[in-house]
Parts: structure tokens; sequence; C-alpha cells
């Protein structure tokens, strides 16, 4: 069963950065996305960005141009670097993984993943 942790939350400032990790455990690779998805308080999670195994991404509008989804073969790690924070950035960033089938796409909706992060929260103040 796959794992995920979650690092690299914090406090910032608005216009500052943050870069989240996330490490997988009992991974065995093949077709799959890794995603970030962020709860704000008071609001349900919503997707972030998502990335498969062929490193094709794809991002929420609010983020666009911000915010950058990456990942480490080597260590099974997925990154999510978090620029020109804005407050309503805020949230609790939880990292996802689901297994896709072969000619399939990810996407970036909650029901699609099996495996949570605990959640790393991050604060941006204006």
């Amino acid at each position: 069963q796959v794992q995920l942790v979650e690092s690299g939350g914090g406090s910032v400032q608005a216009g500052g950065s943050l870069r989240l990790s996330c490490a997988a455990s009992g991974y065995t690779g093949g077709n799959y996305c890794r995603a970030w998805f962020g709860q704000a308080p008071g609001r349900e999670r919503e997707g972030v960005a998502v990335i498969d195994n062929l490193a094709r991404t794809t991002y929420a509008d609010p983020i666009k141009g911000r915010f950058t989804i990456s990942q480490d073969y080597a260590e099974t790690t997925v990154y999510l670097q978090m620029n020109s924070l804005e407050p309503e950035d805020t949230a609790t960033y939880y990292c996802a993984a689901a297994w896709r089938l072969p000619g399939t796409v990810c996407r970036l909706s909650e029901a699609a993943f099996s495996a949570w992060g605990q959640g790393t929260l991050v604060t941006v103040s204006s």
C-alpha cells in the first residue's frame, strides 16, 4: 500500500515562495497520477496540480503560472513549487496518488485518488 508523507509547509508573507515535498513509500511504479490538493479553512478540498509518470501536468486555473509540480523519479518524490504566494493560497495541502489505466489521463478530481498524505499547512500573510 502506498504511503505518502508531505513536508515543506510553513508561514510566508505574500509574494514569497515555498516548496512542498511528498515522499512515497510502498510504491511499485507503472502508470500513475500524483497530485496536490488544497483545503482552505471552511472550504472543500480542491485540486491544485497533477502529474503522471510521463510528466504530463495539469493545473487549476487560480495557480497557473505561479505553482509548478515536478517529480524526482529516483526518490519517488513529488514537489510543488509555490511562487508569488497570495493570502488566498492559505490552506492545508495534501498530496495524493492513484494508478491510471494505460491510455488515460489524470483527472484533478478528489474522487480519482485513493492514497492521501496527512497534509501540510501553508499560511500566507498579507
